[in-house]
């Protein structure tokens, strides 16, 4: 089937058009202030291009960062009630205790604690209190607040407290949206809590996004089903996106590495994608981005969701650098999607990388002059400057002295010397699109993160319920059936817990059922 990836870049918007394996277009575009004003221009760029007839395509995959620029600029935030299940247990640290203070202020800092929970074979903590529980929503409801975050100590290996308190509160805040941290993030509570009220606060800008992509599509009479793209290298549905905004956090730089692996069919790399602003440097293994093993930063707030190990800097083709009283100074700042504005090749007056690149020959863009004017020194100090940064960057995600190769993709890659830590430099055909090539070839994938006690069950039946757990999640976001594998299993024993207990993690991928 033909399928149309598009990645909303901070520089750049990029659209292909594939048919199986095979790009039949591929299109850069500047992003606008408003978004779907890029998203338009590529869409009906890639379409001429390609010369595919509109009725022929059957879905389109959408990368965005909408939802992590909100985190990071605290805009577009509901106020949000957190609920946490605990009491008498977990309740020494309130919710939202290590926020940053403004981060907790744009959400509202509302946070309740009542009784229930369970322990980590299963055991009730404590039973609900259905009086609690109308006391708080009857507060929740006076606060004007119409976004709730439920929060049960050790509901991933027992969610049933969250769901009884959502139906319960439910009946009392009818017009509630409710987010169950069960469905959002893994063990650890004070981490999968955060990553909870985090989903809650964005779900109203989830609901306009979404709506703004459909309307993209019409005004191009693109008459197909749409994802999004997530920070595992796979999609969401439109109503899956809705509801778990969160789960799109990084889905750039997945993109790009899962695109890299494709171009270049190297499945086991360091991938440096270089876009306009920024460098995303990450490990293929398995042609899927290696997970971060620890908690994961957003916007100051500590989350315990799934999210690729992928290390950044300010490093991209419109960083712009700063010559003053003999010393150099390499980003962070960015002209971003500015650059064909502002760059000396390009009339402008602002002195960037792509300048350095174009002046030493190694891109043919714009007017070379002004950056040759700069003087071959000049050029080659900033040049230097850049091949460090990266350097850095790449050594920092290596993991073993294997010989494996770096791939360099996204428009800014042309700041990739040819070898990098003695590591081989590959940029395949169409690297300037990866991102986009990666979104179009996303899978649909499930996965469960849960503790069994193997007093009543053995090993292998664990795993079997793990395997099949996250099966269902996978068939219910659009996967096709047959087509579904398992991609990572792991079972850790946990010999500071009693039962003989282990922690399962399982994670499944399957084609999209079209």
């Amino acid at each position: 089937m033909f399928r149309i990836g598009i990645d909303v870049g901070g520089t750049n918007t990029d659209a292909v058009v594939m048919h199986g394996g095979h790009i039949l277009a591929g299109v850069k575009t500047p992003t606008t202030e408003d978004v779907m004003g890029g998203v338009v221009e590529s869409l009906t760029k890639a379409l001429k291009e390609s010369t595919v007839p509109k009725d022929d395509v059957r879905a389109v995959m959408i990368g965005t960062t909408h939802f992590t620029n909100a985190v990071v600029e605290r805009r577009h935030l509901a106020r949000t009630a957190a609920v946490r299940l605990c009491l008498p247990a977990a309740q020494c640290l309130p919710p939202m205790v290590d926020w940053p203070d403004d981060i907790r202020d744009a959400v509202g800092g509302h946070g309740w604690m009542a009784k229930g929970g369970h322990e980590f074979d299963g055991r009730e903590i404590s039973a609900l209190d259905a009086d609690e529980l109308d006391r708080i929503a009857g507060e929740i409801a006076a606060a004007g607040i119409e976004t709730v975050a439920l929060c049960s100590v050790f509901s991933p290996v027992n969610d049933a407290m969250e769901r009884r308190a959502m139906a319960h509160m439910k009946t009392r805040l009818p017009n509630a949206d409710f987010t169950l941290s069960s469905e959002i993030g893994r063990l650890g509570i004070l981490e999968r809590e955060n990553a909870a009220i985090m989903n809650a606060s964005l779900r109203a800008l989830s609901a306009r996004t979404v709506g703004a992509f459909a309307k993209a599509l019409d005004s191009v009479q693109l008459d197909c089903p749409y994802f999004i793209t997530q920070n595992d290298g796979t999609l969401m549905s439109r109503a899956f996106v809705q509801a778990y905004p969160v789960l799109t956090f990084a889905s750039g730089p997945t993109n790009s590495m899962r695109g890299a692996a494709f171009l270049s069919g190297q499945t086991d790399a360091i991938v440096a994608d270089i876009g306009g602003t920024s460098t995303d440097v990450g490990a293929l293994v398995k042609g899927f981005p290696r997970p971060a093993s620890t908690t994961v930063d957003v916007g100051g707030v500590r989350t315990n969701f799934r999210m690729p190990d992928v290390h950044s800097i300010a490093l991209g083709g419109g960083t712009i650098v700063v010559e003053d009283n003999g010393t150099m100074r390499v980003g962070p700042r960015s002209v971003g999607y500015r650059l064909f504005e502002q760059a000396l090749v390009f009339g402008g007056g602002t002195l960037t990388t792509t300048d350095m690149a174009v002046g030493l020959g190694l891109v043919d863009i714009g007017d070379p002059a002004p950056a040759q004017a700069l003087g071959a020194d000049r050029l080659a100090a900033i040049k230097a400057r850049t091949d460090a940064m990266i350097a850095n960057a790449v050594e920092r995600m290596r993991v073993s002295p294997a010989p494996i190769p770096v791939l360099a993709v996204g428009g800014g890659s042309i700041l990739v010397p040819e070898r990098v830590c003695g590591l081989p430099v590959i940029r395949p055909e169409h690297f300037s699109v990866a991102n986009a090539v990666g979104a179009a070839i996303g899978q649909i994938s499930g996965e469960v993160d849960r503790i069994f006690a193997l007093t009543s069950i053995g090993r292998e039946e664990a795993l079997a319920m793990a395997r099949a757990e996250a099966t269902d999640k996978a068939t219910a976001a659009g996967a096709r059936p047959d087509s579904i594998e398992v991609l990572d299993q792991e079972d850790v024993p946990l010999a500071y817990l009693p039962g003989n207990a282990t922690r399962v993690r399982v994670k499944v991928v399957g084609d999209l059922d079209d």
